[in-house]
């Protein structure tokens, strides 16, 4: 005898009620990854994005070359003291070892007359402290003798004194060189993530990014012409050196004559016309004297952004040369394109 089954009875609306939990749970599956984690897809950023992400970058990596710039100024002074100090210290050790000499004649006469005068052994030890903390022997040497002494007393403590210097300049050059690694290590991240941006666009757009509107380079009569204006012969010899550069390349660091960054471009320029200026931003606004954005004339230093970070030279007709970035070359470019934050006329 079969068995019979009584047929399952579907809810109303049950069909719907499936397929509605099957079409939420196929949602589910493709929204969530392992672990039921939820995975969204990223927006692609837009080509504007992306280029003011990397006009921000390259503003970055330019307050930080700045820093680098001046820490880079400061461990040289601080190497070319410490060769000061060691030249001086080497100059006055030769001198302690002529005076030597002249007492180690005596003391060898003494020796061989029967005695060796108590401030000779001081003079001739090879320990500079117990020289020092016996000095006082120095009284006891004969006349001829004293002034010798006194000579080779003066010369160690001379010396003690430019090693102690030196040994300060070595703390302190080691401190810059690791306060160079630091900025260094910065720019370059920040420059290598501008390439990573820029690889993502097209030729077309990455010809746009950090690549703000640019005049085409000036012909002689315009160069002429700037220099004409400039308020005195160095102005215009600065103003002449920066059309003379144009298309040169952006290197972080670099003072030239091939290649620069904004500072290093500037100080060139003015180097060239006998000029001294420091080498950093935030120092040249402080080389001359300030003036007005409507006082303006071909030479003076523009200053741009609230950290004093980039610097062009002014031309005239609101125009400006300046070193931009890495993404384009030394150019002719509007005062207006970044926020003015003052300028400096050298004198």
């Amino acid at each position: 005898m079969g068995t019979h089954r009584r047929p399952r009875q579907r809810a109303k609306g049950g069909g719907r009620a499936r397929t509605a939990a099957t079409i939420t749970l196929a949602g589910a599956a493709t929204a969530t990854g392992l672990g039921g984690t939820t995975v969204q897809a990223a927006p692609q950023p837009t080509a504007a994005q992306v280029r003011a992400k990397v006009d921000k970058l390259y503003q970055e990596a330019e307050v930080a070359t700045e820093k680098y710039n001046g820490a880079k100024e400061k461990a040289d002074a601080a190497e070319q003291r410490l060769e000061e100090l060691r030249d001086e210290a080497a100059r006055k050790e030769d001198r302690l070892n002529s005076a030597r000499e002249t007492l180690g004649s005596v003391a060898a006469a003494q020796y061989r007359n029967g005695g060796l005068d108590p401030a000779l052994q001081l003079a001739l030890s090879s320990d500079p402290d117990r020289y020092l903390d016996g000095a006082a022997f120095a009284e006891r040497a004969g006349s001829r003798q004293r002034a010798t002494v006194g000579r080779v007393r003066k010369e160690l403590r001379d010396i003690e004194q430019l090693r102690g210097a030196a040994r300060i300049e070595v703390t302190s050059l080691k401190s810059r060189r690791a306060e160079l690694k630091r900025h260094r290590e910065t720019v370059t991240g920040k420059l290598e993530k501008a390439r990573s941006l820029l690889s993502r666009l097209t030729t077309e757009e990455r010809a746009g990014a950090g690549n703000r509107a640019s005049r085409s380079t000036p012909g002689p009569r315009e160069s002429l012409s700037a220099s004409s204006q400039a308020p005195n012969s160095r102005a215009a010899a600065a103003v002449a050196y920066a059309y003379q550069k144009l298309g040169s390349p952006y290197v972080w660091g670099a003072t030239g004559p091939n290649a620069f960054d904004c500072s290093g471009l500037t100080q060139a320029a003015y180097r060239a016309a006998g000029v001294s200026l420091p080498r950093t931003t935030y120092a040249q606004i402080d080389a001359g004297r300030r003036v007005s954005r409507s006082e303006l004339l071909p030479g003076d230093l523009v200053f741009f952004y609230s950290g004093i970070s980039h610097v062009g030279i002014y031309v005239g007709n609101g125009q400006m040369i300046h070193a931009p970035n890495p993404s384009a070359p030394v150019r002719v470019a509007p005062v207006d394109e970044m926020p003015f934050a003052g300028a400096t006329r050298v004198v």
